[in-house]
């Protein structure tokens, strides 16, 4: 019985490595990813003077992936990150408030539609 123990926990810890070695791939591209979040954020602050709504949700939520990875990559978690488990929602920016785009006013028209 114990050699059947020995086997499944060498057969667990070898699917274990396989997939932290997947995640640590997905960890480079992420990087990639939230360095191009990163640029296009700091222009928009430069040109608009404040960071855009959604690169923060996005940027947020992709930081908060990246734990995710790291805790399950350090034994921290045995839950695995995205897609075995829901995408991390983003939290609420600490930081400064997002540039928002006012909608457009639509013109009221009194007059009657010409036939």
């Amino acid at each position: 019985m114990s050699d059947d123990n020995q086997d499944l926990q060498r057969e667990s810890i070898l699917l274990r490595i396989l997939w932290m070695v997947i995640f640590a791939i997905v960890w480079q591209l992420a990087e990639i990813v939230l360095g191009v979040v990163v640029l296009v954020q700091l222009g928009y602050r430069l040109f608009y003077g404040a960071p855009n709504a959604g690169l923060l949700g996005f940027g947020d939520s992709l930081c908060q992936y990246l734990a995710q990875i790291g805790r399950f990559g350090t034994f921290n978690s045995d839950e695995k990150p995205w897609p075995f488990a829901e995408w991390p929602t983003a939290l609420a920016p600490q930081g400064e408030a997002p540039h928002v785009i006012p909608p457009a006013a639509h013109p009221v028209r009194d007059e009657e539609p010409k036939l």
